[in-house]
């Protein structure tokens, strides 16, 4: 099956403009990266909230670990304590920044009333396994024993990711649950990259180089789990699909379109939470690709899909979604 086949009219104009090779050689991160860098930096970028307070902050990072940049978004005139949301960004692992979503956090923070905070992990391969999951750890727990000084309320508090950031988001809500130093009271998952044994599937997805396809994939995992994707042994806080014990963790949100090469696997995902109790609401878009929300955002169905997203983070943490100012 045609991946282009597929596409409404507006992602088919955007998917026709993406580079052809834009993931056709991630093992050259040098050149993989400035491609992305370029696609983000192409992306319309709005003004920010007015009054939207943004602020950074250097906290301790992981033991013998450099501190961990955590980038705070608080609307004005925000009453105390608030709920807050915690974000992890994507990028397969081994690209992207916080400053890739800042129209998006400050944009949740601004129609949920919440304060949102995006960390700042090591990526690899320069930085592999734990890594990254570490820096996200240290930035949750900085966040939750601030709570007073931040002015949030650290029984509401949500983690948040897409594709690899929807790894660590789902890692992170184990390695929390399993600490039990940070409580989680809502997890959401966009689109996210849970398994390193990257079987093959059916997907429209798996062979083409515009988007995230199968060898990116691989390429990623094997870098972040120093070549090691795919064999025994794997940590379920790497490769969440390997867990076993998923009872306990905080209820889920979970989204894929239906042209996404973690399809498969992000609805075994949410089965498997479901099996083990944990409440969990998954969401399939037909004619969605991977990242389609990011590089083709002002489309109907990613409108309605980011809408869905802010709707699910209200009720995860009881707040209302305000109307656009």
């Amino acid at each position: 099956m045609d991946l282009a086949s597929r596409l409404d009219q507006e992602h088919l104009s955007v998917y026709q403009n993406l580079p052809s090779d834009l993931w056709a050689d991630v093992g050259d991160l040098t050149t993989t990266r400035a491609r992305f860098a370029a696609q983000i930096e192409a992306l319309p970028t709005p003004p920010l909230p007015e009054g939207l307070r943004v602020d950074d902050h250097l906290v301790p990072g992981p033991e013998g670990a450099p501190d961990v940049m955590v980038r705070c978004y608080r609307p004005a005139d925000l009453p105390s304590p608030a709920p807050a949301l915690y974000w992890i960004h994507g990028g397969g692992l081994v690209l992207g920044d916080v400053a890739m979503n800042d129209v998006a956090c400050a944009g949740i923070a601004d129609r949920l009333g919440i304060v949102v905070a995006s960390v700042e992990y090591r990526l690899a391969p320069e930085f592999p396994f734990p890594a990254g999951l570490e820096d996200c750890y240290a930035g949750l727990r900085w966040f939750a024993a601030n709570a007073d000084e931040r002015g949030i309320d650290a029984a509401r508090i949500a983690i948040v990711g897409g594709s690899a950031g929807g790894t660590l988001t789902a890692a992170l809500a184990l390695l929390a649950r399993d600490r039990g130093e940070v409580a989680v009271a809502f997890q959401m998952l966009i689109s996210p990259m849970l398994d390193d044994r990257n079987a093959a599937t059916a997907s429209p997805a798996s062979n083409d180089p515009r988007v995230w396809n199968r060898s990116a994939n691989q390429v990623a995992w094997d870098f972040y789990l120093e070549g090691r994707a795919g064999t025994e042994g794997i940590s379920p806080y790497a490769a969440p699909a390997r867990a076993t014990d998923l009872a306990g963790l905080p209820p889920a949100y979970i989204n894929v379109g239906d042209l996404d090469l973690f399809l498969d696997e992000d609805v075994a995902y949410a089965l498997a939470l479901g099996r083990a109790g944990v409440p969990v609401e998954l969401h399939v878009y037909p004619g969605a690709f991977h990242g389609s929300t990011l590089m083709a955002s002002s489309a109907q169905l990613s409108r309605r899909w980011l809408a869905d997203e802010r709707a699910a983070i209200a009720r995860g943490l009881g707040v209302e979604v305000k109307a656009r100012r």
